[in-house]
This record gives structure tokens, C-alpha cells and sequence, in this order.
């Protein structure tokens, strides 16, 4: 994955051919031009969790029309960080009953969220690159 810097408070990854592209809010001196970056990783905890229910219902022949999610944050304002993380599964009055527990379980296996369980360590080193004559 490589990250560049195309100007402004706009930082890109691109990665397999895709860019990703991420701005701030004009409030912190940004264009508002795409997701802030904490809001991608906000993004991956709720899309993996949906590719979990996607999955689990593919798999049992259920509709997955009328289902939503929709994730809520809780700030601890003293740490000034995130105390909790809420995703709420939405499900139609027609999704099998028998079924709502497991396919909680399944959003739990979320590979990003439980990547949060036991966080990895990030390595942060600095290169200077060689200029070329």
C-alpha cells in the first residue's frame, strides 16, 4: 500500500489499483472532499460486520432486502477518545426469528473489529530517499 499526499490536507492510499482518498473538514483546514480518515475506519468496522450478515444470510437462503445497520460512536470526552462502538442490525419483521441471535454472532466475527481485541503493534520508521544524479 502506498501513501501519497496530492496537496491540500488530502491524504491517498492506493492499493491492488484502487485509491483511497481521504480529506479533512473545512473546519480543520481541509476541502470536505471525501471521508475523513478515523470515518474509514469507522467505514471498515461497519462494512465488515455487514459482509458477516451478508454472508450469513446468503447462506440460508434469507432476502437481505429491508436489512440496514447503522453505527453509532460514544466519546469518552476525558480521554478524548472512543468508549464504545454501537451497531444496530436492522432486520424486517419478516427475518426468521430463529435466526436474529445467530446472525448477531456472525456480525461478531467481524475480522476488523476483532482485530481490536488484541490490538497489533504499529512500527513507525523514517528513510531518507537517495537523490538520483
Amino acid at each position: 500500500m502506498r501513501i501519497r499526499f496530492p496537496g491540500g490536507k488530502r491524504v491517498e492510499a492506493e492499493h491492488r489499483g484502487f485509491v483511497i482518498q481521504t480529506d479533512q473538514r473545512a473546519l480543520s483546514g481541509g476541502d470536505n472532499s471525501a471521508p475523513e480518515p478515523f470515518e474509514l475506519f469507522l467505514a471498515s468496522i461497519g462494512t465488515c460486520s455487514g459482509l458477516y450478515v451478508l454472508a450469513f444470510c446468503e447462506k440460508r437462503g434469507i432476502p437481505t432486502d429491508g436489512i440496514e445497520m447503522s453505527l453509532e460512536t460514544v466519546r469518552d470526552e476525558e480521554r478524548r477518545m472512543l468508549a464504545r462502538i454501537e451497531i444496530e442490525v436492522r432486520l424486517p419483521e419478516s427475518f426468521p426469528e430463529k435466526y436474529v441471535e445467530a446472525c448477531l454472532r456472525a456480525a461478531r466475527q467481524c475480522a476488523v473489529s476483532r482485530q481490536l481485541d488484541d490490538p497489533p503493534e504499529i512500527s513507525l520508521t523514517a528513510r531518507r530517499r537517495e537523490s538520483k544524479p
